[in-house]
């Protein structure tokens, strides 16, 4: 597992005021950041890596590079991870991407999976879905997705999937992911090894993740 970033917040909110939400961004400008996991049929399902020019870069020095390394579906790497969640909330994620190949691979776009399981990135609950749209193979451009909770689900895992052959590259950076700001929800993104677990956590679960 790639060292993680626990961010936890601790707000309060009076019954019938509007969920406030608060915004969180991961730029890779550390040069070592990748992601939180991966998932495909491919060994590994997607190599990632961290890279500056002559690759692609949106804003500052660094930025993500995506090869898919799976010979078969659609490879899988985790940029976010959100849990305490109840029905009702708002999740918004997304960031910039880079493709130069109009109407054909390789492209990605951004997806999830419910995940309610907090001991365990790797859980599964479904197929969240996401944003269908592909891009339009010209360079850089923003792509995002609003999930809203239902049906009991409690977490969520947010998705770069790729769209391509092995080897066929795209870029993506800037990683923003907005959630409510309530007590007892939990932030993961890709970072520093400096995990900070909130008042409804525990470090047994904070271990579990490396």
């Amino acid at each position: 597992m790639k060292k993680l970033l626990l961010m936890a917040l601790a707000l309060g909110l009076t019954a019938g005021v509007a969920v406030a939400q608060e915004t969180y961004t991961q730029d890779f400008e550390d040069g070592t950041t990748t992601v939180l996991g991966l998932y495909g049929t491919g060994d590994p399902p997607m190599i990632v890596t961290n890279v500056g020019a002559p690759d692609p870069v949106y804003g500052g020095l660094r930025s993500l590079r995506l090869e898919d390394n799976s010979p078969s579906g659609t490879p899988q790497a985790f940029i976010a991870w959100v849990y305490g969640l109840q029905d009702g909330d708002e999740i918004t994620a997304g960031f910039w991407r880079y493709d130069d190949t109009p109407g054909v691979s390789p492209s990605v776009r951004i997806w999830a999976h419910w995940n309610d399981n907090p001991d365990d990135i790797t859980g599964y609950n479904g197929s969240a879905s996401g944003n269908g749209d592909y891009g339009e193979g010209l360079g850089w451009d923003y792509h995002d997705w609003t999930w809203t909770v239902s049906g009991g689900h409690t977490g969520i895992v947010i998705e770069a999937r790729t769209y391509s052959s092995i080897g066929d590259t795209s870029w993506i950076d800037d990683v923003t992911v907005t959630i409510p700001s309530r007590d007892g929800i939990v932030l993961w993104l890709p970072g520093p090894d400096h995990p900070v677990a909130n008042e409804n956590s525990t470090w047994s679960q904070v271990k579990s993740l490396y």
